[in-house]
């Protein structure tokens, strides 16, 4: 592993994820106590974070496989950082609306789209590729990390400073990101000129890749099950637990960031799961521990005992998502051409937040229309095919070494 570089690279991450998870706590408070926005803005709001995913995905990936990605990666933050930073300086002056506000997450998503993109398929050109999952798995336990600890930051930022100052915040970290990604030593092939490039035949490419391949497309389809899952079970768990259990903020804060603490143990066994079980069956046996888990969910009763359960299924799922995502991560990533890492890793970035998305409405359809538990057990369900896609495809006998 080129050690320097990489861990260049890592402390980027480390510092931006850490500033983000200050945004997650301070953008909520903006809108709602700042700016008093409607229940219909704040939708808008959230939703402007992740509609560009859909929107330009792909595009994306087509230039992090055209454009030297380390230069993607600098501006891209440097990017980020002026629209977060927009946010503040237009706050004291008086003249942050929501719209404008919109209209700046909408930038931020664009630049983030493009940052995803550049960052892992710049990693196997940092290190190699027998160490990409160790590579992933250190960047996963940052991510974890900053997951847990950076609300209780975020938190405590916002009130000291007040929420558009807290937010500043984040865009320095983001300026710092740019700093350190610009002092990578990365051999990168220069980019070619004079070749006659076309956008959809490249956007072609990348799909047929991502859902051709005879072990990647199972992967695919299966993840992007997972995420529709994943976001209808969380949607489902948040109304069981606040409305139905009754549980208080503070409470239901702490099981989640239990769930934190498990996939930063995750992360740290991701390596030696991999090699022990093999990557196959190390993200089949990862991706059959979501069904237990909302299983338990769904039966966590109405009294003290429940809480426990609520417990226990956030720490399976975390443990799994930590050993999981590395393995899964590296898996692309050595399996897929250095040509095609951009929109191999963007086409699955966009499909998943889309997925994500449908799963957040259908969840919220199916509250309406059955209850709690009814809708956590076809969560349950609906991962237990996640798991079976991955089960009965050529995937399931894979080895990386």
């Amino acid at each position: 592993m080129a050690d320097a570089s990489f861990g260049r690279f890592w402390a980027a991450a480390t510092i931006s994820s850490f500033g983000t998870a200050v945004t997650t706590v301070a953008m909520p408070v903006l809108v709602i106590q700042e700016l008093d926005a409607s229940a219909f803005s704040v939708g808008v709001v959230n939703a402007a974070q992740f509609v560009p995913y859909a929107v330009l995905g792909l595009v994306a990936g087509v230039y992090a496989d055209r454009w030297r990605r380390q230069r993607i990666l600098v501006w891209s933050s440097l990017g980020r950082a002026a629209t977060l930073g927009a946010l503040p300086v237009l706050w004291a002056f008086g003249v942050l609306e929501v719209w404008t506000l919109v209209v700046l997450l909408l930038a931020f998503g664009a630049f983030s789209v493009f940052a995803f993109a550049a960052t892992q398929s710049l990693l196997p050109r940092l290190v190699p590729r027998n160490r990409l999952v160790p590579a992933n798995a250190r960047l996963d336990q940052s991510d974890a990390a900053a997951q847990t600890l950076g609300p209780a930051l975020g938190g405590a930022l916002v009130g000291l400073l007040g929420a558009p100052l807290a937010i500043a915040v984040d865009a320095v970290s983001y300026l710092v990101d740019a700093v350190l990604n610009a002092g990578l030593r990365v051999d990168e092939p220069p980019t070619e000129r004079g070749v006659q490039r076309h956008l959809g035949r490249e956007i072609g490419e990348g799909l047929r890749w991502t859902y051709r391949h005879p072990t990647l497309a199972p992967l695919a389809v299966s993840t992007h099950v997972w995420f529709v899952a994943y976001a209808a079970g969380f949607t489902a768990l948040t109304v069981l637990a606040l409305r139905q259990m009754g549980l208080s903020a503070l409470m239901f804060g702490l099981l989640v960031a239990l769930s934190g603490v498990a996939s930063l143990v995750g992360a740290t066994l991701a390596p030696m799961v991999g090699r022990r079980l093999g990557t196959g069956r190390a993200l089949m046996a990862t991706r059959s521990v979501y069904p237990v888990a909302w299983i338990l969910v769904a039966a966590a009763p109405d009294v003290p005992t429940g809480v426990a359960l609520l417990g226990a299924a956030l720490v399976l799922q975390g443990l799994a998502m930590g050993v999981e995502n590395a393995n899964d991560t590296g898996y692309w990533q050595i399996v897929t051409p250095d040509r095609l890492l951009g929109r191999a890793n963007a086409t699955r970035r966009s499909a998943n937040r889309t997925a994500g998305a449908l799963g957040a409405v259908l969840g919220g359809i199916a509250l309406t229309v059955f209850d709690e538990r009814l809708t956590l057990i076809g969560v349950a369900a609906l991962s237990a095919a996640s798991a079976a896609i991955v089960a009965l495809s050529p995937l399931r006998t894979v080895r990386v070494t």
